[in-house]
């Protein structure tokens, strides 16, 4: 199954660089425009001069964005701005932070190679579609800089948890630690004892990954490859174009978070609480929140839904919350019985997932949204913080009269729903899942080149 193998992973030179803290980013796709400025202001070496953010397209204008970044890469590695691990080693990658509700948390997992498998095979399993502009923005920066920047982030069944305790039982080396902008550290530590890690190699022949984070680049990987291919022919097994970067995480660590993505859907026209309740109440039971301030009706809603989420470990009931900024008002809805059973989707693992219920029953069926109008008209913002959420809905319903926002507050996904999807070969709905925090984009490089071909950049 899944083949994994060491590596010798490149650096920043804190010595020259300055601070990780001021260099390192989360994904590319999770930076906002102005958080990417606030970046560059930090350091000059900021991840966010390599990763571009947010652009992708195939003209002139772009295709100089790429080479600047591949231009910039090159001179960091002859300055020695970015140095290169003398040892090939496995990387002890720990996160320490703290939830919302104060709880604090450790989540551990390791940096390696992992070879690259075509979705067909089985061996690496996505559960998100991808996007053809983002892959081809990506693919533009690959092929330009020859080296990936950040790890996919993926995970395996290890009940047992052998595969950490290997490693955190063996000597080990710090190569790195930062503080998030979010308070989270993040620290890695090099294995290179030989044992320990043909141990870990073992471990993973008989294991599938699963993509958590990452697919866009996951595809990337494989385009490249396959771009390699027409160029060079079938490439050696050792070609560092047939593997790729990931950060593993056993699915039973309890450190292990996801968080979920809120929906702020834009109704183009009025739409007041008496319809809107009209439309829910076929497949909802509505419960209405009286609780003071904005604030506070969400914080309570939030907290009524996680109440009947923990009622079972077992996927038993449906619940969202609504917010209805113009009225100020805001419900739970929990969905009745049997109406699961009712909408036109046939896979039970797709019909399980809250998402799928909101984008295939609720926006679809019970306000007429179809997918392609959505993505059309930008109807569907996404957040993981429910504050900012707020925030947008509160203020654009203030500022738009031919709109009419309505903030749809969501569970989590569970991480076993994610197996299920990606072992029936299905995906879900776009940002399903949202694991935290996420995997920081500038501690370890991966060249993605022969060694001559390496050097002689």
């Amino acid at each position: 199954m899944a083949f994994i193998a060491p590596l010798r992973g490149v650096r920043f030179d804190t010595d020259k660089a300055g601070r990780l803290d001021d260099i390192v980013t989360p994904p590319y796709d999770v930076i906002r425009e102005q958080s990417a400025e606030a970046f560059l202001a930090k350091n000059p070496y900021s991840m966010v001069r390599l990763d571009i953010t947010k652009a992708p397209g195939s003209g002139a204008v772009d295709r100089e964005r790429y080479v600047a970044a591949a231009n910039l890469f090159n001179t960091w590695r002859r300055e020695g701005i970015l140095i290169r691990d003398e040892e090939d080693a496995l990387y002890l990658y720990e996160t320490r932070y703290t939830l919302h509700s104060g709880k604090k948390m450790v989540r551990r997992g390791l940096l390696c190679l992992v070879g690259l498998a075509e979705f067909s095979e089985g061996v690496v399993k996505p559960h998100e579609h991808t996007f053809d502009t983002v892959v081809a923005d990506r693919l533009q920066l690959l092929q330009h800089c020859k080296a990936q920047f950040s790890q996919i982030f993926s995970l395996y069944s290890d009940p047992d948890n052998a595969v950490i305790a290997l490693l955190e039982g063996a000597r080990s080396e710090p190569a790195g630690s930062v503080t998030d902008a979010d308070g989270c550290v993040h620290s890695i530590r090099r294995v290179t004892d030989p044992t320990v890690i043909r141990q870990v190699q073992l471990f993973f022949r008989d294991q599938s990954l699963y993509i958590a984070d990452g697919h866009h680049r996951y595809t990337t990987a494989l385009g490249y490859r396959r771009y390699l291919r027409e160029q060079q022919g079938e490439l050696p097994v050792t070609h560092p174009a047939n593997h790729i970067m990931m950060y593993l995480c056993p699915m039973e660590d309890p450190g292990l978070s996801v968080l979920p993505t809120h929906r702020l859907l834009y109704w183009p026209g009025g739409l007041d609480v008496a319809e809107l309740t009209r439309r829910l109440q076929p497949g909802f039971e509505l419960e209405e929140i009286h609780a003071g301030s904005r604030e506070s009706l969400i914080e309570e809603a939030l907290s009524r839904m996680d109440e009947i989420e923990q009622r079972t470990q077992e996927k038993t009931s449906t619940s969202f919350g609504v917010y209805h900024p113009g009225e100020d008002r805001c419900f739970v809805m929990t969905m009745k019985a049997g109406v699961n059973d009712r909408f036109e989707i046939a896979a039970p693992c797709l019909k399980d997932l809250d998402v799928v219920v909101l984008s295939e029953l609720i926006v679809k069926k019970y306000f007429g949204l179809d997918h392609q109008r959505c993505e059309s008209e930008d109807l569907i913002h996404f957040y993981s913080d429910p504050d900012e959420a707020l925030d947008a809905a509160v203020k654009d319903s203030a500022e738009h009269d031919d709109i009419t926002p309505l903030l749809f507050l969501m569970n989590p996904t569970r991480v076993e729903q994610v197996r299920k999807v990606a072992d029936a070969n299905h995906v879900m709905p776009h940002k399903s899942t949202y694991f935290y925090p996420k995997i920081m984009t500038g501690l370890l490089f991966l060249p993605a080149c022969r060694q001559r071909d390496d050097q002689a950049s």
